[in-house]
């Protein structure tokens, strides 16, 4: 059986947003040129006017002029002279344009809502960030990332606890500088006194933010202190050089009972192994007496709290000291009694 054969159709690829705008714009010029150059810088930090000349297929002052173009614009564009120079994004108040795809804008969307639960409110700085960036992006993905922002309801972390944004930028900006930093601070109890801390790290646990430091006004103590309970913080011009093998995350759980105002000492009737499985390290220090019991050493700023934590033993445990630990034991021991069905607790 004979026949002809003639050309294939070819099949055409859907578009991208990005590559849509560009297109619909080429016939715009230099609106397109600005755009298609701003593409090129993005994605290839240092690239030179020639190669921009080369890829919109026009002269190499015509891809400068649109580089001004973006720079009038208000978009930060940083060049370098010599043979390994080019073109940079550089850091400014207003944001380059950015592009998102439909999984990119849905999981910023959601990334927002598990970290900060008031993100669906426009009058929450992160509510109302977020939507400016849901308003930037195309119609088909912002109305499926809107749809999650404002059906979504996430169950409230009592435990998470927010500090203030300008607070948290400083002591970050003088983590990076290196700098000694001076804290009014009050503790949950309620005392308020001034430190002098070496910044090392700044530290998101379970939703709580943590300075992590040296205090030079306390001995040179290693110390975690509570963002949201730093009331003012002045930068000091004293730097420091911090340890080369900080691990900001193990030393904050190991320091997190340390310096506060009520003293931990109990004597558990269990081996170190056995405890350490049921008791987290944030708690305090575990050191083995022998091979069946070990103590355990900390501070804490609610005794109360700290006799729930010790609760979870499943073995005997003394208090060796500490009276407000030990008066708070005793209360819960009396609370758990009576609900047993023992004598009524009276508080």
């Amino acid at each position: 059986m004979c026949g002809t054969l003639g050309p294939v159709p070819d099949v055409e690829r859907p578009l991208s947003d990005l590559e849509v705008f560009v297109t619909a714009a080429q016939d715009i010029g230099p609106t397109a040129r600005a755009l298609r150059t701003l593409e090129l810088i993005q994605a290839n930090p240092g690239v030179t006017a020639q190669r921009i000349a080369d890829e919109l297929e026009v002269s190499e002052r015509a891809a400068r002029r649109c580089v001004t173009v973006l720079r009038d614009a208000g978009i930060a564009i940083e060049s370098v002279r010599g043979p390994y120079g080019g073109y940079r994004m550089g850091r400014g108040l207003r944001l380059p344009p950015l592009v998102f795809t439909g999984g990119e804008a849905l999981g910023l969307v959601m990334a927002v809502l598990d970290g900060h639960h008031d993100a669906a409110d426009r009058a929450d700085p992160a509510g109302s960030a977020l939507a400016k960036i849901v308003r930037a992006l195309p119609e088909p993905v912002a109305a499926a990332a809107e749809v999650v922002r404002q059906s979504t309801t996430a169950a409230p972390d009592r435990a998470a606890a927010r500090p203030d944004a300008g607070t948290t930028t400083t002591l970050v900006q003088a983590v990076q500088r290196h700098r000694v930093v001076h804290l009014d601070y009050r503790s949950e109890a309620g005392r308020a006194w001034t430190a002098q801390v070496q910044a090392w790290a700044v530290v998101v646990r379970h939703g709580r933010w943590y300075l992590l430091g040296r205090s030079t006004s306390d001995s040179g103590t290693l110390r975690a202190y509570r963002i949201d309970r730093v009331q003012q913080v002045t930068v000091t011009d004293e730097t420091f050089v911090p340890p080369a093998d900080l691990d900001p995350v193990g030393l904050l759980e190991e320091h997190l009972a340390v310096g506060w105002e009520y003293r931990v000492e109990v004597d558990i009737d269990a081996p170190l192994e056995k405890v350490r499985r049921v008791l987290p390290r944030s708690l305090g220090r575990l050191t083995a007496v022998d091979d069946l019991r070990c103590h355990l050493s900390a501070t804490t700023g609610n005794p109360y709290w700290y006799a729930e934590q010790l609760a979870v033993l499943p073995s005997p445990f003394t208090v060796v000291d500490g009276p407000e630990l030990r008066a708070a034991v005793r209360d819960l021991g009396a609370r758990f009694l009576a609900a047993g069905g023992g004598e009524r607790h009276r508080a």
